[in-house]
C-alpha cells in the first residue's frame, strides 16, 4: 500500500501505534501532533516517522501543514482523525471554554483536516477518511457532554460526506473504541481501571494496535467497497 497517509494526533497512544502500522503496511506517513515537541521528537527518532507540528483546531494552520506534507511527501491519499482531547466535567459545572475547546479539536478538526484535501482527493479518484471516534459517542457518557456530542458529531460527518465521495473513489469511514490500554487509561487508579474492566465482556482494555489494524483495513484497496461505516471495537461493552 504505498500511498501518503496523514494520523492526526498521531505520536502517541493510539495515534502512534497507527502511524506505525501503515508505515509498516508501505505508506509514507507524517504524524501530526499540537505540542508535545519532546514526545514527536522521540516518536520521530524510534520510528523514523516526520512529524509536522500543528493545531487542528486552527483551519489555515491545517492547510499549510498540510500544504508542507504534501510538498515532503507527496499527494495525500489517506486522512486519519484521531486528535482528541477530553475537558470533563458535569453539565452544571462545565464552562463554555471547556465546550468549545472540545468542539473546536473533536469535532471541528475533522472538517479543517479533511475540507483542504478533499478536491485533491476528488481530482484524483481515490481518497481514504478515517475518523476515529469513541464508544462514547455511541453511548453518551456521564460528565463528557461535549466530548460525547463531538464524537456523535463525527459520526454524523462521516455518514453524510461518505455519500458525497462515494463516486470519486473517496470512503469515509468511522472507527470507535472503546477503552484502550494508552497511557491515558493506564494512569487512572487501579480501581477505576477494574470497574471499567468489568464492565467489558472480553474481559480486558483494548489495545492500540488493535485499533490500527481496524485503520490499515480500511484505508486499503481491498476496503473499497466499505463507506459511511462506522466500526465499533469495545470488547462487547455496547452494541450497536
Amino acid at each position: 500500500m504505498s500511498r501518503v497517509a496523514i494520523v492526526t494526533g498521531g505520536t502517541r497512544g493510539i495515534g502512534a501505534a497507527i502511524a506505525i502500522a501503515l508505515k509498516t503496511a508501505g505508506c509514507k506517513v507524517a504524524a501530526n501532533y499540537a505540542g508535545n515537541d519532546e514526545a514527536a521528537a522521540r516518536f520521530r527518532d524510534e520510528t523514523g516517522i516526520e512529524t509536522y507540528k500543528w493545531s487542528v483546531a486552527d483551519y489555515d494552520a491545517c492547510a499549510a501543514g498540510i500544504g508542507q506534507v504534501e510538498a515532503d511527501l507527496g499527494p495525500v491519499d489517506i486522512l486519519v482523525n484521531n486528535a482528541g482531547i477530553t475537558r470533563d466535567a458535569p453539565f452544571h459545572k462545565m464552562t463554555r471554554e471547556q465546550w468549545r475547546e472540545v468542539m473546536e479539536t473533536n469535532l471541528n478538526g475533522v472538517f479543517n483536516m479533511t475540507h483542504p484535501l478533499w478536491g485533491g482527493m476528488r481530482e484524483r479518484k481515490f481518497g481514504r477518511v478515517i475518523t476515529i471516534s469513541s464508544i462514547n459517542g455511541q453511548k453518551g457518557q456521564f460528565a463528557q457532554a461535549n466530548y460525547s456530542a463531538a464524537k456523535a458529531g463525527d459520526i454524523g460527518f462521516t455518514k453524510a460526506l461518505a455519500q458525497e465521495g462515494a463516486r470519486n473513489g473517496i470512503t469515509v469511514n468511522a472507527i470507535c473504541p472503546g477503552y484502550i490500554a494508552t497511557d491515558m487509561v493506564m494512569a487512572v487508579p487501579e480501581k477505576v481501571r477494574e470497574s471499567i474492566i468489568a464492565q467489558i465482556p472480553v474481559g480486558r482494555l483494548g489495545e492500540a494496535d488493535e485499533i490500527a489494524r481496524c485503520v490499515v483495513f480500511l484505508a486499503s484497496d481491498d476496503a473499497g467497497f466499505i463507506t459511511g461505516s462506522t466500526i465499533t471495537a469495545n470488547g462487547g461493552q455496547y452494541f450497536v
